[in-house]
């Protein structure tokens, strides 16, 4: 198994750097990080554009621009932006941002999503499977840019019943907090931010997860080894969870994974409505910006969480399924 898995992390890192460079080359074609330097009123002058594009090195060959980048990169140096600012500084507390705002939907999303999906297939055509289907697919029809603001409308208006303005939703936190309130009054500042954000999360995995673990489980409760084991002696619950439940998730360890490895920068809608300035956030602040070393960085964290949630797909898979240890 451990051979299995080490091989699995270097045909990923491999995929990493091929997936950061074709960004870092598709961006410094389509880019021109001048253009906002010339558009300043009055033009600066043209030794400061030549400055620049060396400080960018935009006279070197791409290839050598991404080895050049790359170097740094291992060094903990990803560049600086089209405005100066050291990349570095930011990435970090960006990364803070996208993993406190879906790190934890996601988890929530997908255990009761799982568990959903579960309790459909065994009642299905009941009552609890018509309405997880019902409420699935108006949550699935339902555009973030939508879903966002009705859960927003339902929070200002549990606020209004409640007569307070505990639940919040623009923004990490009010900024107001005095830094020696303690670290409970800090709990309880970021939570009031983050209730609804996750809220909206969960709703969209529940929605996702719930659908695809329905299938899966109904292509199990048919098969023989379930019968199987109820004619040893198993209770028909036991079989199902012991024996079916495990067979049925092996399809979804992949889901779960790479569900997590993208969504953490695919959810820039979400990080939009909420305003919380995450890593998606920023993606698009770089393409507005024409930032080259921006856009790479952004691709490079992406797929580095591919990277470990791939990974962690494999390690998903030997767990459930002892065929592939062997």
């Amino acid at each position: 198994m451990f051979g299995f898995l080490v091989r699995r992390l270097i045909n990923y890192i491999v995929l990493c750097v091929v997936a950061t460079f074709l960004s870092f080359t598709l961006s410094s074609v389509s880019f021109d990080p001048l253009s906002l330097l010339r558009q300043h009123n009055p033009p600066p002058p043209a030794a400061t554009i030549e400055a620049k594009r060396a400080e960018l090195h935009l006279d070197q060959p791409i290839p050598q621009r991404f080895l050049t980048w790359g170097e740094g990169v291992l060094h903990g140096d990803f560049g600086t932006t089209t405005t100066d600012h050291q990349i570095t500084d930011e990435l970090w507390r960006r990364v803070g941002v996208s993993l406190r705002l879906f790190l934890l939907g996601i988890t929530i999303g997908i255990l009761l999503g799982v568990l959903i999906g579960v309790g459909s297939a065994i009642r299905q055509y009941k009552l609890f499977d018509y309405i997880s289907t019902f409420f699935s697919y108006v949550i699935l029809a339902t555009p973030v840019l939508v879903l966002g603001p009705l859960v927003k409308q339902v929070a200002q208006a549990i606020n209004n019943a409640t007569g307070s303005e505990w639940l919040q939703f623009t923004g990490e936190y009010s900024g107001t907090l005095d830094p020696n309130a303690g670290w409970l009054a800090s709990f309880d500042e970021r939570l009031r931010f983050l209730i609804v954000p996750t809220v909206t999360i969960v709703l969209g995995q529940i929605a996702y997860y719930s659908r695809y673990q329905r299938s899966a489980m109904l292509d199990v409760l048919g098969s023989d080894f379930l019968r199987t084991a109820q004619a040893k002696g198993l209770t028909r619950r036991r079989a199902l969870f012991k024996h079916g439940l495990r067979t049925a998730l092996i399809p979804m360890a992949t889901l779960f994974a790479f569900g997590f490895g993208l969504l953490v920068v695919g959810g820039v809608f979400t990080e939009t409505i909420f305003n919380w300035q995450g890593m998606g956030a920023w993606l698009v602040q770089g393409i507005n910006d024409q930032d080259t070393n921006v856009t790479a960085t952004v691709t490079l964290f992406v797929a580095v969480c591919v990277l470990l949630s791939g990974w962690l797909s494999d390690v998903l898979y030997a767990l459930l399924d002892p065929r592939i240890r062997v």
